[in-house]
């Protein structure tokens, strides 16, 4: 198989030859191509040619765009800050008032030069260069995260309390633009859209139940319904969550450390869903030797027990895991047979 059938076998809940190796590379990758991150994060170029390193270097099966929160947020006029070597960020929230929600006006996602046209030439570049080998993955926010970027993350816990109709009126106009930005990165040749909540991981399952659940199986539906699939990434603590991760509409969620990985198999299992992680990406890689890297990785491939599953840390590989330890670390899928 090649790698992108290997990942597509999981995520249609086939068996493939192997269990696929899919990391979240950001930092990581920017490092070992010799970039700093404001270069990775506004050049696509850049950005893609580091992902085909990761590619032909450490043998991952799945290439992808994510870069940072701000692509959809910056083209609505946010004032955007970019680090050399941080992730972009807004120096100040879109909405600084309720009036101001009435003033955006949806991007056009392929404006030239705009932050959202890059990571969808981005994708253009991945597609074109390994699109018939390995996963390419495109990448949006889910809208609750989204809307965390457009108020500010305090701001909106307190909303959500006292104007719960405000947060609604956000996410309702956040919605279309996601699903309009996964559109016009599936016709630039990816195959999975990536897409992030991490700032659900925040609250309460009955507020997930309100604020995310719904406009996830919203973009989950408009990404299927434009002939993708999508994988949910939600960094953080989610088990009190996790049933609801399962009604998302995704066809992969990602579960980070945090999560008990023998509670993520039962509910990810008797969902018939696709999940992959979880390793923790500074105690079992980071801070970790080659041997304990690959034993991490061995564990979960043998507790995953043969379901749909993709061998990944629980988030981001950071810059500083050695090239040995990442190597080894993706030998526990390389090796892994037709475990999965």
């Amino acid at each position: 198989m090649t790698s992108k059938e290997r990942c597509l076998a999981v995520l249609h809940r086939e068996k493939p030859d192997r269990v696929p190796y899919f990391p979240l590379t950001m930092f990581f990758a920017a490092d070992r191509a010799g970039l700093n991150f404001r270069e990775y994060a506004t050049c696509p170029a850049a950005l893609a040619e580091a992902q085909l390193l990761q590619y032909e270097r450490y043998r991952v099966d799945a290439v992808t765009v994510c870069s940072d929160a701000f692509r959809i947020s910056a083209d609505l006029g946010a004032q955007m800050v970019f680090p050399e070597n941080q992730t972009p960020f807004a120096a100040r929230p879109l909405i600084g008032d309720p009036a101001d929600l009435g003033r955006l006006k949806a991007p056009d996602p392929m404006r030239p030069g705009s932050r959202m046209r890059q990571r969808i030439e981005s994708v253009e570049i991945l597609a074109r260069s390994v699109g018939k080998e390995a996963l390419v993955c495109g990448w949006v926010e889910m809208p609750f995260a989204e809307v965390c970027d457009w108020f500010g993350v305090q701001e909106l816990m307190f909303l959500m309390m006292d104007e719960p109709g405000l947060v609604h009126q956000a996410l309702e106009m956040i919605v279309e633009m996601e699903i309009e930005f996964a559109r016009c990165q599936l016709e630039a040749g990816a195959d999975i859209i990536g897409c992030g909540d991490s700032a659900a991981s925040l609250i309460s399952a009955a507020h997930f139940r309100e604020f995310a659940l719904p406009y996830e199986q919203r973009v989950t539906e408009g990404i299927r319904a434009a002939g993708g699939l999508s994988k949910l990434h939600i960094c953080g603590n989610t088990t009190h969550s996790l049933p609801l991760l399962a009604q998302c509409g995704a066809d992969m969620v990602n579960i980070d450390a945090q999560v008990d990985f023998d509670l993520a198999v039962r509910v990810f299992g008797d969902a018939g869903m696709s999940f992959k992680g979880n390793a923790d990406p500074v105690r079992d890689l980071m801070n970790a030797t080659p041997h304990q890297a690959r034993a991490k990785g061995e564990e979960l491939v043998r507790k995953a027990r043969g379901l749909p599953f993709m061998l990944s840390a629980g988030c981001e590989i950071p810059a500083a895991t050695k090239d040995e330890t990442m190597m080894a670390f993706s030998l526990a899928a390389i090796t892994s047979g037709g475990a999965s």
